[in-house]
């Protein structure tokens, strides 16, 4: 019982200082903001950030690293759908859903910021996707479409829209964006 309340101290810890890390990112550049800046908004003591995280990069990479992992659980869940256009549009909705439940994170990270390591973080997670789509889908296979052709399509468009949303939330709906893209996207690749 003892380790249960210490992994809910740890698991409360680490929420505070990513929901104190996110404001602070709203409001300046990550190279401007202290440690100091993150314990005072996480309402947390320097010795109990530096108990979980060496320094505030630390911080930043564990996050993404949680943010990633989330992704990539998501777009498991697609793994089922044959048709190739339903499999797109179907990761392009898990996406979009992902970066809503976050907006705040990725809104500061990318939009305020422009941090490229997020922008690796979501090529790599989609790009796995993508890759692990081609390699199973024998009727691409059949065609002899490069598999980097067919990777930086879909990357392409959805990290392009994906920032373009960002920037402006209330131009579209997720459902809206989804709609457009079922227009553009070819019934057979």
């Amino acid at each position: 019982m003892r380790e249960t309340k210490k992994d809910l101290r740890i698991v409360r810890t680490k929420k505070f200082l990513y929901e104190a890390l996110i404001v602070l990112l709203k409001e300046k550049p990550f190279e401007e903001i202290k440690v100091s800046d993150i314990c005072e908004q996480a309402l947390i003591n320097r010795s109990t950030f530096y108990a979980h995280y060496s320094d505030k990069y630390d911080l930043l990479d564990s996050f993404i690293k949680d943010v990633k992992l989330s992704l990539k659980e998501e777009l498991e869940k697609n793994k089922n759908i044959t048709n190739t256009k339903e499999y797109y549009l179907e990761m392009l909705r898990i996406f979009f859903l992902h970066v809503d439940m976050r907006k705040d994170f990725y809104s500061a990270i990318i939009v305020n910021n422009q941090n490229s390591i997020v922008t690796d973080m979501i090529f790599s997670a989609l790009n796995e996707e993508i890759q692990k789509r081609i390699e199973e889908d024998r009727d691409l296979l059949k065609k002899k479409i490069p598999s980097d052709i067919v990777v930086s399509f879909y990357l392409g468009a959805v990290f392009n829209i994906g920032i373009d949303w960002l920037k402006n939330p209330s131009k579209y709906t997720t459902e809206e964006l989804i709609s457009y893209l079922e227009e553009l996207l070819p019934d057979v690749l």
